[in-house]
């Protein structure tokens, strides 16, 4: 009996080892084979076109900045021409776009992120439930921690006729992706955990109409888009945008349609890569040719502040991802965007050099998200926040195999040396 206590405690110890081993390699890329080791732009850029030709792709655009300047941009499509004014959708990029006007409501004065949204609304209230809504916050919508369990996730509507109203689709949304129920409500205690929610992003659309008196549109038009002279960008469809509007494909190299949504601040915005650039400038520390900043420096550091932590490490400010830590709580930010029929965007900024990608890309589920992790990974020696949970997969099988090579190695060592004994 003693002997199998032995072997058990031994199973256990090198086990543990073992999961802690393959759970830090993977945190600090000891497994990870980035698609090329070139960091110098130029290079970068020669292996991405490589890249572009061994997986299907639709339609592609990029940049990449170095100290606040466009060093290098890239197209690529396989029907209608792709250029740096093409309009993409960007799916959930469109969130953090989004901050930033509701942190200029905000500065105007309508708002203030520490009020309960309850007493800013008239046209929706969050359902009652066992937890308390006074709790819900703008800054915690914006963070994601509001207890909102939502998981929207939006599919959006074929025609425009289809699209919902936002009252509507916040008591339940027609378009919530497969298994969601789509409504928007308070599910656990707000502030205890971080969990997306597009339903949240739904709620501070609604927000920023109620308190400014404007569409969600117009308020960002004049707000944020405006200043920045982004004049392609815009939450709202209308005919004028065809001849720009990038095209839709499947993974399959099919022709896919192109959807409504009634969550514009959560996921449609409409956007080309050369206003992406002008948004990316107002981020760039010390940057003081940005024409008509639209928010305060003192905004865009709360925005990058974290605003959740997991496992120590800083994973979400307001509205946007903390991918890596740079030093000085100074992080990589920004957003990446995918929906189906895929649409696969990616923004990462290093406000401290000033240095960043931009992908926007149709036909390919994940090829922007791998390739801008990969930038990081490049520049950083560490790996972003998405680039781990793609790793995941690989670091559980890891895990798995391991445990069970040292049990029936252990078992087998033990039977051995009782047969020797014997």
């Amino acid at each position: 009996m003693k002997r199998i206590l032995i072997n058990l405690a031994l199973i256990v110890t090198i086990s543990i080892v073992w999961v802690l081993t393959c759970f830090f390699g993977t945190v600090y890329g000891w497994w990870h084979t980035p698609f090329t080791n070139e960091t110098d732009p130029q290079s970068f850029v020669e292996a991405v076109e490589e890249e572009i030709q061994k997986e299907y792709v639709g339609n592609f655009a990029m940049a990449i900045i170095k100290e606040g300047r466009i060093e290098e941009e890239v197209f690529y499509s396989v029907g209608k021409q792709v250029n740096r004014n093409t309009i993409f959708q960007v799916a959930s990029l469109s969130k953090f776009v989004s901050a930033t006007g509701v942190m200029k409501l905000n500065e105007l004065g309508k708002i203030d992120l520490d009020t309960p949204v309850s007493r800013y609304l008239t046209r929706w209230q969050l359902p009652p439930s066992e937890f308390d809504n006074e709790q819900v916050t703008a800054r915690r919508l914006l963070s994601h921690t509001a207890g909102l369990t939502d998981g929207l996730g939006y599919a959006g509507f074929e025609t425009p006729d289809a699209v919902q109203t936002l009252e509507a689709s916040l008591t339940k949304a027609d378009d919530a992706d497969e298994g969601k129920s789509g409504e928007t409500k308070v599910g656990i205690e707000p502030n205890s955990s971080w969990v997306y929610s597009g339903g949240g992003f739904t709620l501070l659309q609604l927000l920023v109409e109620e308190t400014s008196e404007q569409s969600f549109d117009n308020f960002m038009k004049e707000n944020v888009f405006a200043p920045l002279q982004m004049t392609q960008s815009t939450y709202e469809w209308s005919d004028s945008l065809g001849d720009d509007l990038c095209e839709f494909y499947n993974a399959d190299g099919t022709k896919a349609p192109h959807f409504f949504y009634t969550s514009l601040a959560a996921t449609s915005l409409y956007t080309s890569l050369a206003d992406l650039e002008k948004f990316f400038m107002l981020f760039v520390k010390d940057k003081k040719d940005v024409e008509g900043r639209p928010l305060s420096q003192s905004s865009l550091d709360l925005m990058q502040e974290s605003h959740w932590d997991m496992m120590g490490e800083a994973i979400y400010g307001l509205g946007t991802f903390l991918y890596v830590d740079v030093g000085n709580d100074q992080y990589i930010i920004g957003h990446d965007g995918q929906s189906n029929p895929p649409i696969n965007t990616a923004l990462r900024i290093d406000p401290v050099s000033g240095d960043g990608i931009i992908i926007l890309e149709t036909g390919n589920p994940d090829l922007a998200t791998r390739l801008a992790s990969d930038w990081v990974f490049l520049k950083t020696g560490k790996v972003d926040t998405l680039l781990f949970t793609m790793l995941q997969g690989k670091m559980l099988n890891m895990m798995g195999v391991g445990v069970l090579l040292i049990t029936v190695l252990i078992i087998a060592i033990a039977w051995w040396r009782k047969r020797k004994s014997n």
